[in-house]
């Protein structure tokens, strides 16, 4: 058998610094609500350049491990939740696929819209039909109508009062972030998601649990083939 070695791929410093922040949040050296030192204390400390310390932050930033505190400091954030570091780890290996998360958003999202029915408060219409406004307001911007989007369906999770649902549903909204980039650039996909979010939030409001299953059951199936076409059409383009 013949042995191949790959080369040892050098770490970066930031990433060194990065880790080592890690490693403290982890031993619960730095707790939730902790104030971080400023770039200049911590630079001084790993003995390193300040811009090595601002994309360490950054790092920590983007994986909610660490959040602002005004006046350019961090604090350590609320711990995150562990399902979302999960799924981006089977789909780096290729171990899960987009047609996987759909079938797992209609198991969860189809119930959960039934139970957002029977347990819905006024608060979470409010918050569901803020988000359809919002999406509305974003409709010639992309960044703005998906964050409206997933806030739809993380209102209809928070409703459930089930805090497992409403965890799973935050995992899975980041992996969807990335697709419905794919459907907002679709001619008239964004304007039927709002008006199928319409007949879900009516259903909910109405509290008829199974209209509400019904509505979301046919809007993710709706969003689901709205992907997979234009996947498939950007695979075609591809080719040819």
């Amino acid at each position: 058998m013949v042995r191949t070695y790959q080369p040892i791929e050098r770490r970066k410093v930031y990433e060194l610094i990065a880790e080592r922040m890690l490693q403290q949040i982890s031993d619960r050296e730095l707790r939730p609500g902790d104030p971080l030192p400023t770039e200049r204390e911590l630079a001084e400390s790993y003995r390193v350049g300040r811009s090595s310390v601002r994309e360490a932050l950054r790092m920590l930033e983007s994986k909610g491990l660490i959040k602002p505190s005004g006046t350019g400091a961090f604090a350590v954030a609320e711990y995150g939740n562990p399902l979302s570091h999960s799924l981006h780890f089977l789909l780096a290996l290729e171990e899960a696929s987009l047609h996987e998360i759909y079938e797992v958003r209609k198991i969860l999202e189809v119930e959960a819209a039934g139970l957002a029915a029977a347990r819905r408060a006024d608060r979470d219409l409010a918050a569901m039909a803020a988000a359809i406004d919002e999406m509305v307001a974003g409709l010639s911007s992309e960044e703005r109508y998906i964050a409206a989007d997933l806030q739809f369906h993380l209102a209809v999770a928070t409703a459930t009062r089930n805090r497992i649902a409403f965890r799973m549903m935050n995992a899975v909204r980041d992996l969807l972030h990335r697709a419905l980039g794919s459907i907002y650039h679709i001619p008239g996909s964004p304007e039927r998601s709002i008006t199928q979010h319409r007949l879900i939030l009516a259903a909910v409001a109405a509290q008829d649990s199974e209209a509400a299953r019904q509505r979301m059951r046919e809007h993710l199936l709706r969003v689901e083939h709205d992907v997979q076409d234009a996947l498939n059409g950007d695979r075609a383009r591809r080719e040819a």
